[in-house]
């Protein structure tokens, strides 16, 4: 889905980084062409800063996306969901992150949190990159205790498991 959103675009690469912001950051478009997030406005020149365009560009794109009867329902209904990774070190959680030979492969998360589960470990949140929208896709568990090696151990000889990290 992400490349067909993409080469809506592909005549402007400027448009395609506002895309990718708010496809990135789950910003949805209201029926006025403002970004939002939930019911907050986001000036559209925060948008242009951020990935350093002029602010028309970010206009014109969310002009395209309300005139696309498949593209409004997209960032219409899109929306952000809260990450505790960077709040792991304040709330003492350790964050897992195994990167996979093949994001397609059916089964990752449930293999891996029930590893996870099986010894009785808390799992906070998990947090599946989608491979539609990301290079190299990695899957993120949080867990309120660090993992102990052995389990380490077995998860990092997964057959899809390319690279463990943890922190």
């Amino acid at each position: 889905m992400f490349a067909e959103i993409m080469e809506k675009f592909s005549d402007s690469p400027s448009q395609q980084r506002v895309i990718r912001l708010l496809l990135e950051r789950g910003f949805s478009v209201n029926d006025e062409g403002r970004v939002v997030s939930g019911g907050i406005e986001i000036p559209n020149t925060g948008i242009a800063r951020e990935v350093g365009v002029d602010r028309r560009v970010v206009d014109a794109t969310t002009d395209a996306i309300l005139a696309d009867d498949e593209l409004r329902p997209i960032f219409q209904n899109i929306s952000a969901i809260p990450s505790l990774m960077d709040l792991a070190p304040v709330l003492d959680l350790s964050v897992l992150t195994v990167a996979v030979r093949d994001a397609e492969e059916s089964g990752i998360v449930a293999t891996v949190t029930g590893a996870i589960a099986d010894r009785g470990i808390s799992i906070r949140q998990t947090i599946s990159e989608d491979p539609e929208f990301t290079d190299e896709p990695v899957l993120y568990v949080i867990t309120d205790e660090p993992l102990p090696g052995d389990l380490l151990n077995e998860i990092r000889e997964l057959p899809f498991v390319r690279r463990l990290e943890l922190q």
